[in-house]
């Protein structure tokens, strides 16, 4: 029987029922001691139950965030604390919550533990009524690939693997050949950061 050797596997930081009812949508988790009790503590318990690394993803805040607790950093950084597993940086993730909700990425990223990034993730969506949306259906922007390389030379150098994201149904609208031509363009400009 063939084998797959899984380098580590991921989720994203957000949730998506409460009270058993289906949201229809990912939200963004409140950075409280609460919720940082939560994630830990589940986390904790899919290292155990893997034994194979563990990473959370930064999500794109759909509302405001939540006011009191952590930084957006901070939270993050509390989490690979307690609970050893790395982070998945998503770049357009944190452009849109710039975009949206005013989110200081300098700030961000100055404050971010580096070393726990393993993984980038890079994508483009639509802005529709002025909201930056995360639908992963565009080619990359020039400024999240310069934000990517910045990242990769200056916050994580260790990163291991950067990855685009499209939905398989913007596959005819970018075309096969668009996709090759933009891992092409990406492998290129991030192994030129390192």
């Amino acid at each position: 029987m063939s084998q797959v050797n899984v380098r580590w596997h991921s989720e994203h930081l957000g949730y998506t029922r409460v009270d058993g009812q289906h949201l229809g949508i990912m939200l963004a988790l409140p950075r409280t001691e609460q919720a940082l009790d939560l994630v830990c503590e589940r986390v904790l318990r899919l290292q155990s139950m893997f034994g194979i690394p563990f990473l959370l993803e930064n999500i794109v805040h759909v509302v405001p965030p939540y006011p009191e607790g952590y930084s957006p950093a901070g939270f993050l950084n509390a989490i690979a604390a307690r609970t050893g597993c790395g982070l998945l940086l998503d770049i357009y993730n944190l452009e849109c919550d710039a975009h949206n909700h005013g989110l200081d990425v300098g700030a961000f990223l100055d404050e971010l533990n580096g070393s726990a990034v393993c993984e980038l993730h890079l994508a483009c969506g639509v802005e529709r009524n002025g909201f930056l949306l995360d639908v992963h259906s565009r080619l990359t922007r020039p400024c999240t690939v310069t934000l990517a390389q910045y990242t990769l030379a200056n916050v994580a150098p260790q990163t291991e693997l950067a990855v685009y994201e499209f939905m398989p149904e913007a596959v005819p609208g970018l075309g096969r050949q668009s996709i090759g031509c933009e891992l092409a363009r990406l492998r290129d400009a991030l192994v030129a950061a390192d």
